[in-house]
């Protein structure tokens, strides 16, 4: 297939506000690709080279594709610039310099060129990259179609934003295998053990449908962590799920660590922590599929803490405070988010990984297995550390043995109690009553006892004192199906400093027209400014009232931002579903 061909779907993609139909264009592309190059598609359509999990990025900003622009048409890059800001688009005011130039011969290159080229440009660091970078970049706009330009300039900057999710593809795989989303259940399945979509592709492409049979974890692919519903009180939890488990509930940040002896093998060479010492390999993961290995210089040595040759865990990541022995908030602990001077910051702030699950060792994969025989595995694997700790727990049938434990981690200072099914599978990514949480947020009858996860989806522009932040408010959703809905505005109790992040953040991810994602938002309720779905933001209220205002169908009373929540992904934002339940429920708390 040619990348000409490519941008044509692409094209058809965003002119389409109908998921339904973007899934069939989808399936009709996936259809037409070669299985040599339907992995390509599959990480072209996602902008990337590489699986989400993959360590790597294009690092390209703007000014530097303005420069290969320039280079590239033949203008300067002050007449560029005029063009961005008259089409706030550099892909399209890239391929409009394309468009005037009539005299210019196209190449017809393959997916799987441009696909290599973009790939150099990521692989692509150290001293003199930025200029080859622009020197590739200029390479493809110079050589290819109009349209085709069009993507190529977006991919790199994460602005392709066909409006769709990982969701919709796994759609349009079971569409083009048998017609209908009837494959889906089975497809994503397998996605949230391996979640690589190019993986995935390729061997359904291949063997069809069996072609999932394939797909396993393995040390160095992230699986999508198990997701905690929401019951009431604890009568409901033992009425659900007969004998539990109880762990506290960390504020902390989700771990998956993944450690292999010898470290030939790991898909995709991510980067890692190399442990000469130890013959090891440590690599950690978000529950965004982030790699996050470098947050972590403390995994460097945990050979000596681990028995086995290869394991994956699942923990909560975790500062405390060295003189004091308390275990420290989740904005702390976050500092480590930061790229530079990390060593400095471990100093700083020492982690501890409480570790409360084990989903893989020595080439078994142990999802299906029942939490109580993991939980044994899990014990006869870890030597107990100062920063590898087996998380503490009980075992209980009882509602007044989950209150007691639950209260007396809130004494602690933590959040509360995490309770599961003791004999339930590790489900991954999915949200369901096998794990639920124990948490009261407000600490009041009447108050809203578990906080919400919303998406931001835009915002108002200030006025008064806030007209020098360039932001007042911003509305919130949470997910319905595949989309978001509004759920409530925040305007008040941020400070200052918060409200120049937050708006320097959106500016970031600010788009000019609504996204597909963002369903039956009201006319009174449309902000100033749109934003693609990518910040989650954790809120806190007196309660829910209904709401016709609201695409969600409620409201929050009296919404209070408590945190941004870097660590989660939109795909993680509480339910419509999940809401209502929180709204039959108010006040229920025994």
């Amino acid at each position: 297939m040619t990348f000409a061909e490519l941008a044509s779907y692409f094209e058809k993609l965003e002119k389409t506000p109908s998921r339904i139909e973007m899934t069939k264009i989808l399936a009709e592309l996936f259809r037409q690709a070669g299985k040599e190059e339907i992995g390509e598609i599959c990480y072209l359509i996602q902008g990337r080279v590489a699986p989400l999990y993959a360590a790597i990025e294009f690092g390209i900003a703007d000014k530097l594709l303005i420069r290969a622009i320039a280079l590239a048409s033949g203008h300067t890059e002050k007449e560029v610039v005029t063009e961005f800001k008259r089409e706030g688009d550099l892909g399209v005011t890239a391929q409009n310099f394309k468009l005037r130039n009539q005299n210019l011969k196209f190449k017809k290159a393959s997916v799987v060129t441009v696909f290599k080229e973009l790939e150099k440009i990521a692989r692509s660091e150290g001293e003199g990259s930025q200029e080859k970078k622009i020197q590739i970049l200029a390479d493809l706009i110079s050589t290819l179609e109009p349209l085709s330009v069009r993507y190529v300039v977006r991919i790199p900057l994460d602005k392709l934003r066909l409006g769709f999710s990982d969701m919709t593809i796994l759609d349009a795989f079971s569409w083009m295998l048998s017609g209908d989303k009837s494959l889906h259940g089975k497809l994503e399945e397998a996605y949230n053990v391996r979640p690589d979509m190019a993986y995935i592709a390729r061997h359904i492409k291949e063997h069809g449908i069996k072609g999932i049979g394939h797909v396993s974890a393995v040390v160095g692919a992230p699986i999508l962590a198990s997701l905690c519903a929401r019951l009431p009180n604890a009568v409901e939890m033992i009425k659900k799920m007969g004998e539990v488990d109880v762990e506290p509930k960390y504020d902390g940040v989700r771990t998956a660590i993944h450690f292999k002896r010898d470290h030939k093998g790991i898909p995709d060479s991510p980067s890692g922590f190399r442990d000469d010492t130890h013959k090891g390999w440590v690599q950690a993961f978000s529950r965004k599929l982030e790699n996050t290995t470098a947050m972590y210089p403390e995994l460097t040595r945990i050979g000596k803490q681990i028995r086995g040759k290869e394991v994956i865990l699942d923990s909560e990541a975790i500062g405390y405070d060295v003189k004091t022995d308390r275990l420290i908030p989740f904005q702390e602990t976050m500092t480590r988010k930061r790229k530079h001077d990390v060593a400095h910051v471990s100093n700083a702030i020492p982690l501890r990984f409480f570790v409360f699950d084990i989903l893989y060792k020595d080439g078994k994969e142990l999802l299906s297995m029942p939490l109580s025989e993991r939980r044994k595995v899990l014990e006869a694997t870890m030597k107990h550390s100062h920063h590898l700790m087996l998380s503490p727990q009980i075992v209980t049938r009882s509602a007044g043995g989950i209150r007691t434990y639950h209260d007396e981690q809130i004494k602690k200072g933590l959040e509360g109690a995490v309770v599961k099914k003791w004999n339930s599978v590790y489900e991954p990514g999915r949200k369901g009553f096998h794990w639920v949480k124990f948490k009261e947020e407000e600490g009041k009858i009447g108050k809203l006892t578990d906080t919400i996860d919303g998406v931001v989806m835009g915002y108002y522009r200030g006025e008064g004192k806030r007209t020098g932040f360039g932001i007042g408010a911003f509305l919130v959703g949470i997910a319905r199906g595949d989309a978001f809905v509004s759920v409530t505005k925040i305007g008040t109790g941020v400070s200052d400093e918060l409200w120049k992040e937050i708006r320097t953040r959106l500016n970031d991810i600010k788009v000019s027209e609504q996204p597909k994602q963002y369903k039956d938002v009201a006319k009174m309720l449309i902000p100033d400014v749109w934003v693609a779905p990518k910040i989650v933001v954790e809120l806190a209220g007196d309660d829910l009232t209904r709401s016709p205002n609201h695409g969600a169908g409620y409201a929050v009373r009296f919404p209070r931002l408590v945190r941004i929540r870097d660590d989660k992904s939109p795909r993680e934002a509480t339910t419509v579903a999940e809401l209502t339940r929180m709204y039959n429920n108010q006040g229920s708390r025994v």
